[in-house]
């Protein structure tokens, strides 16, 4: 299919070579969190305490000296340095295959779009998120080695579903990061504001627009969501605060079955990106193109774009095919 355009020998060796060190880097990103803050000993009342520390500062004592509390320790330190090491390994190298993939042209995504996946991943948030609509096509075509035309893939917003059944867990997780979505979005972007007659948009400088969309209410799902806790909150802060909105293809998106894929910004920079199993992209898709009250424009483009994930599905994935 001529929509469907593959991409060169070069490219795709460049790719696999990239994600595998993305895969390393990712993994032992996620074994040093586990050993953020430190250890140390302190004398208290005459005896030596093994205190674990935070990075906020918090103290826990793991009990007096003993055999037990030096083992703790020792393994401890020296794990913590072990994974130092290769971090800084494993960086160098992602800063080469980064280069790479601008230099061989491996990439198609906006960065704001990677930078954006990233600064969530980095919260420890990525997991409560979903990207549905035009930009999970770029998580297809990676897992593919393939590229879709251009009229397939224009859009100057990209729609993350929120996982309204983990809702506790992420507010847990906002509070640790001290932050409003909002503001991690401005970690990206720090001219992400939010619109005040769509309270699920943020819209940056050049209006790039980020929405919120989550499944319509059920099984005590909080309604309204605002993506912070309500404590510890004034009227102040409230008008920064972004609110999730019901889309009617929200229940639908979230039983997919996840689909996840390194992608590639056009400056080589890499991300994971979440999204839903090709063929139900493509049962939404079809959905939207034969609404009676879907823009003309958006049913054209909902049709062509099932039409080449279902290509690739037969053609590329026949793992993901149904019986």
């Amino acid at each position: 299919m001529s929509d469907i355009l593959e991409n060169s020998e070069s490219q795709k060796r460049q790719y696999i070579d990239a994600e595998t060190v993305f895969a390393e880097l990712r993994r032992l990103r996620q074994e040093a969190a586990q050993f953020r803050g430190g250890m140390m000993w302190r004398e208290i009342s005459g005896h030596r305490y093994l205190i674990r520390t935070s990075v906020k500062g918090a103290h826990k004592s793991l009990g007096p000296e003993s055999e037990a509390t030096n083992r703790i320790f020792q393994a401890f330190s020296q794990r913590k340095a072990a994974l130092a090491e290769r971090l800084a390994s494993i960086e160098k190298t992602f800063e080469e295959q980064r280069r790479l993939n601008r230099a061989l042209r491996v990439g198609r995504v906006p960065p704001l779009v990677v930078n954006v996946l990233n600064i969530l991943d980095k919260a420890g948030l990525s997991e409560h998120f979903t990207v549905v609509g035009t930009h999970a096509l770029y998580a297809y075509e990676s897992a593919c080695g393939v590229r879709f035309v251009p009229r397939a893939m224009a859009t100057r917003d990209i729609d993350l579903l929120f996982d309204t059944r983990k809702h506790l867990a992420f507010f847990s997780r906002m509070k640790e990061s001290d932050v409003s979505l909002l503001g991690l979005l401005r970690k990206a972007d720090k001219s992400f504001e939010r619109l005040e007659d769509q309270k699920e948009t943020a819209r940056n400088a050049t209006g790039f627009e980020i929405d919120v969309i989550r499944r319509v209410a059920k099984d005590g799902d909080p309604h309204p969501l605002r993506m912070s806790d309500d404590e510890d909150e004034d009227e102040d802060e409230d008008e920064d605060d972004i609110w999730a909105v019901q889309a009617s293809t929200g229940e639908r998106n979230l039983s997919s079955p996840r689909f996840s894929q390194m992608v590639v910004a056009t400056n080589g920079e890499m991300t994971l990106m979440n999204t839903m199993h090709p063929l139900d992209f493509v049962d939404v898709k079809l959905a939207l193109a034969n609404y009676a009250n879907r823009d003309p424009l958006k049913r054209s483009k909902d049709a062509l774009q099932a039409e080449l994930v279902a290509t690739l599905v037969r053609d590329y994935m026949p793992q993901y095919a149904r019986l």
